[in-house]
């Protein structure tokens, strides 16, 4: 079943869509909580929550990529359960590293409320990954959007671990400076 058809479920209220979800998006889905996660039992719960997103939020929205829509319900509930249990234990981890990473070259959420609109920080941040060589984009999105460890990274590419780390350091610092350019504060 095509994503048009998908969306056409919900809009219609039938509860095939979450079936047909769950079949062609099911995998990506859990794949990207597992990588957040890494427990099942709540990459499942959390691959649930998203199944109850979609459906709450299908109508009136209308998404133009399912897989990215879904994609991004998942990785945000991941993210929030994720920060609920370390707030709780404070563990360390690659999550809460690469969160910590990319911190240093990103706004506050309270200077970004006055500098610039949530959707604007994205297609800034978009922009900026496009202008990169295909590799250090590649590098970027696993470690801060797939949150896979330096380690993992460097196996993928068959690169040295602090080859990865100066890629990513640079990278961030272009990012930095991209954002003081366009006069966001950091």
């Amino acid at each position: 079943m095509d994503d048009t058809q998908i969306i056409d479920l919900y809009f219609a209220r039938d509860e095939q869509a979450i079936v047909q979800t769950d079949r062609k998006y099911g995998g990506y889905c859990r794949a990207i909580a597992m990588r957040i996660l890494a427990n099942p039992q709540d990459t499942e719960e959390c691959v649930s929550d998203t199944w109850l997103h979609a459906w709450n939020a299908m109508p009136p929205q209308r998404p133009a990529i399912l897989s990215s829509f879904l994609g991004r319900i998942t990785r945000n509930l991941s993210f929030d359960r994720r920060r609920s249990q370390t707030a709780q234990r404070r563990g360390g981890g690659s999550l809460t590293l690469a969160l910590d990473e990319l911190s240093e070259c990103l706004p506050s959420a309270v200077l970004v409320e006055h500098a610039l609109e949530e959707k604007e920080l994205a297609a800034l941040i978009d922009r900026f990954l496009r202008t990169l060589p295909e590799r250090e984009c590649s590098l970027f999105l696993r470690r801060y959007w797939y949150v896979d460890s330096i380690d993992e990274i460097a196996r993928r590419y068959a690169m040295k671990p602090n080859s990865v780390k100066s890629i990513l350091f640079r990278t961030r610092a272009r990012l930095r400076e991209v954002l003081r350019k366009e006069g966001i504060a950091i």
